[in-house]
């Protein structure tokens, strides 16, 4: 990430998850502006670098513009990462996709408007594509009905940017990713499941039929292919599926989960091909446009599954007595 320039980088979502990863990535090389409101984490995420030098936190709302155009004094480059990312439960909240995810990112583009900073680095999802028509589905898949409001959330937000990228010359990083996994992993099926085990160790009720395939990705790597892509692309607007080279079954992912926890429950399946509403049966990435620029994933799905279920050993208080 033009390593050779130290630069100020305001992180959206800073705390959560992805965020606090990649918080910790960049402070050694960079000044690192955390921007976030604590609805997905308590702010322990940031233990490691909160006395650093080139660390500080604001803690606020990207729905609370003033704040947020103040917070982004002074800054080269915005890491846009906070969103509401519960795919699941989108319908019952219909409302909070909008605010969080398209009317949040547009309160970016303003600020970063405001202060006439020009780049962005975008987390969007690969739930943008719905049920693709190929697999593994390319960047220029032509964008089909979308089947979630997270995922239509998302495929507005790119739009957003793509506008502010031809109306007022940003320009922009744009991460299709798969699901992540890794250390701080904060929800998820690994997640849920982990927990469900902890509590019932002898059954396991799956969403669907089990056979939904999906693709995850580590952190890590993920962190990877971004620097590699803001380093490496240099269009207006550079648009990445990020995911690893392969796919795995629902049963795939228990398996190797319960392979961690040392349990072999009965499984209950619902049926069905999909486990809710916007749920895709098949997601896997073309990822061969960021593997141009040098990037690979150094982790298969298995290893991040398993270093996931680790960390969550360890750290999650209702698994402490797995």
């Amino acid at each position: 990430m033009q390593t050779d320039k130290q630069q100020r980088i305001f992180v959206t979502g800073g705390a959560g998850f992805v965020g606090s990863n990649l918080v910790d990535r960049l402070i050694e090389k960079h000044q690192v502006v955390v921007y976030d409101n604590f609805s997905n984490s308590d702010g322990s995420n940031l233990e490691s670098v909160k006395l650093h030098q080139n660390f500080s936190l604001i803690e606020g709302n990207i729905l609370d513009p003033p704040k947020l155009q103040e917070a982004m004094q002074d800054c080269d480059l915005v890491v846009h990462l906070a969103a509401n990312a519960d795919v699941r439960f989108g319908t019952l909240n219909p409302g909070k996709d909008l605010h969080n995810n398209t009317t949040g990112t547009f309160n970016v583009l303003e600020a970063m408007r405001a202060n006439n900073i020009k780049r962005i680095a975008f987390a969007s999802t690969g739930s943008v594509y719905g049920d693709a028509k190929i697999i593994p589905t390319p960047e220029d898949h032509p964008f089909p009905i979308q089947t979630s409001l997270y995922g239509a959330s998302k495929a507005a937000g790119e739009g957003l940017i793509q506008a502010y990228c031809a109306g007022y010359g940003f320009q922009a990083w744009i991460f299709r990713f798969v699901s992540m996994l890794g250390e701080r992993y904060s929800h998820g099926h690994v997640l849920d499941f982990c927990r469900s085990l902890n509590k019932n160790p002898h059954e396991l009720r799956v969403l669907g039929d089990g056979r939904q395939k999906k693709s995850y990705i580590y952190v890590q790597d993920s962190i990877n292919a971004i620097f590699c892509a803001i380093d490496k692309a240099d269009e207006q607007i550079n648009i990445f599926n990020i995911g690893t080279n392969e796919y795995c079954e629902v049963f795939d992912s228990i398996a190797w989960i319960t392979e961690g926890l040392k349990v072999n429950p009965k499984l209950l399946t619902t049926g069905g091909d999909r486990g809710w509403v916007g749920d895709s049966p098949f997601i896997f990435l073309d990822t061969s446009k960021i593997q141009a620029l040098g990037w690979q994933p150094q982790y298969s799905i298995k290893e991040a599954i398993l270093k996931t279920v680790n960390y969550l050993q360890t750290h999650d208080r209702q698994l402490s007595t797995l």
